[in-house]
Order: C-alpha cells, then structure tokens, then sequence
C-alpha cells in the first residue's frame, strides 16, 4: 500500500495509517494487508499499514487510544486488546478509549500433542492428566500468549494438570513439542501451519472454535468433544479512537462489509484459516466487552501476570 483518494470532501492525499501492534509476517500483519487492501479498493481512499511492535500488542493499542479522533489513525486488533488490561501490571489504555468499527473475523487455534503419547482426544488427555498432575508439559509461545490462555481456559472448564513452560514464540515451542522435549502445545490454524498439522511426529486431538475451520475439517472441535462452553479463537477487529465522528465510522464500517464480500478476499482469508464474521460496530461493541469480562477471570485463576 498507499492506496488512493480520500474521506468524503477531504484532500486526495490524505492517508489514515492502520496499527498493527505485531511484526510483519504475523498472522495479525498478513490479515490486515489482505483486509485494508481491499477496503482501499472498494472505498477509493488512502490507507497504509504500520507496524507499531511491542509489549504483546500495548504500543498500538495505546497509540490509537491516544491519537485525535479524526479518522487518521485507526487500529487492527487481535484479542489482545481485551486481555492485557488484566495481564499487564499497567497499560496505556481504557477499554472505553475505542470504538470497534468493524469485526473482520476469526481463527481458531489447535491442539497438538507428540505422535508417541498415547493421546488421541481431548477425553484421553484430561484422563490421564487427572491420574498424573505432572504427567504433561505444555508448551506455550509465552506467558499471555493466545496458546497459553486458550489452555488456561481449558484448565478452568475441565481442572486439566499440566506444566506450563512458556516460550519465545510458537516456532520454538512446536519444534520441542515435535522432537519429544515437551509433550503438546497450541498453534494457530492458517495455512502456514498446516505442515505442523500434518506433520507425523504431531497429532491433533482438537480446536478451540465453536465450528471446525475449513481448512481442517477432520479435526473435532473441542466443544465437539464433550468440553461444554469452550471457544478461544483469535478475532480481528478495525477500531477508531472514541469521539471518532459518526460519519467516519458508518463510512468505514459500509467499506469493510462492502470489502468483505468479495470473493478473492474471502478466498485469501480462507486460506488463512480465518473465518468471515463481517459483524457491523454495535456487535463487534459487545464482543469486546464480553471478551474483556471472560478473559479477566481466567487470568485471576492462572495467577499469570506481565510487568
């Protein structure tokens, strides 16, 4: 990107930056260029993506919360957002700085355990979990991570042991998990991931979506397999300062839906693992404030803290 033309009567070289709180190459990243390149198309105007890196997501998230509300500055969020005001001593931010404008979608992650364990559902894990509290060491790509909170959720539905042993990242974790250093961890469904999934020396025994995705439709969800109310997907949000004027919202919020119905760009989020949600602002709204509330109890009960 820059994409072309402008908001309503405004100069044709305005350009409104979206936020991306992670790296390039991420699966944040490679949505938001795929979902902002096509709002650019369908609404003519001028949109780039920056990178603003750092503590899980905060940098960004505080950087939009505090940026004029004049439709220049917007923010592309994964869940985060509603989770680490509960995980970080302090942020930068109040749930109430944002207005969700749109909910893009979301992607489910996966359970993967070493092929030589003798595991081949979530039944059999919390079974032998249960004979053994120390039995299983569960790789996370960090304290906080989405992997890592998708199994505390697990823990508090179905009293699940295991050792938690966080990592710098998913890439390092699921090479252990891979080689029999550790025993399982959670990657995020996408297409990148799919040799993890199919890999021989790792086997799937569940995602952690309501629905299976379709780009893995062999592997039951959790919920499928008896775990009652479980779901923890990783969602996409485009967000705006609060006191962003109205016009700018409904404007944006038409161009995203309108974007979303195009089927190439269906196809590559397709691709991605991510399934279209296409939900307008006031859904989104309570999304995120239910996510706020479910994810601030869970991490009570994690005793899991980042300064």
């Amino acid at each position: 990107m820059p994409f072309a033309s402008s908001f309503g009567d405004e100069p044709s070289n305005r350009t409104t930056q979206v936020l991306v709180g992670f790296p390039v190459g991420s699966s944040a990243d490679i949505v938001a260029r795929q979902v902002i390149q096509k709002v650019s198309e369908v609404s003519g105007k001028n949109f780039i993506i920056e990178n603003r890196t750092g503590a899980g997501g905060n940098i960004a998230f505080s950087a939009v919360a505090n940026a004029n509300p004049d439709g220049n500055t917007l923010l592309f969020s994964t869940p985060g957002i509603a989770i680490n005001p509960h995980l970080y001593k302090s942020v930068g931010y109040k749930m109430e700085d944002f207005i969700p404008i749109a909910l893009i979608g979301e992607a489910p992650l996966v359970l993967l355990v070493n092929s030589n364990l003798p595991i081949k559902s979530i039944n059999d894990l919390l079974k032998l979990s249960k004979m053994n509290s120390n039995a299983f060491r569960f790789a996370s790509a960090g304290n906080g991570s989405s992997s890592h909170l998708s199994m505390e959720m697990l823990r508090s539905i179905t009293g699940l042991k295991y050792q938690h042993i966080p990592y710098r990242g998913g890439g390092p974790a699921i090479i252990d998990v891979m080689s029999g250093e550790v025993d399982m961890t959670m990657i995020p469904i996408s297409g990148g991931n799919i040799k993890y999934v199919r890999d021989p020396r790792l086997r799937a025994i569940g995602q952690t979506g309501l629905s299976r995705s379709a780009l893995f439709t062999d592997i039951p969800t959790i919920q499928e397999s008896g775990v009652k109310n479980y779901s923890s997907t990783t969602w996409y949000m485009l967000l705006a300062p609060v006191n962003t004027p109205k016009n700018i919202i409904q404007s944006l919020e038409k161009s995203v839906s309108l974007a979303l119905k195009s089927r190439d760009l269906q196809d590559q989020l397709s691709s991605n693992g991510v399934t279209i949600i296409n939900s307008e602002s006031g859904e989104a709204r309570k999304l995120l404030q239910a996510d706020y509330r479910r994810w601030k109890q869970i991490i009570k009960n994690s005793d899991t803290s980042i300064d």
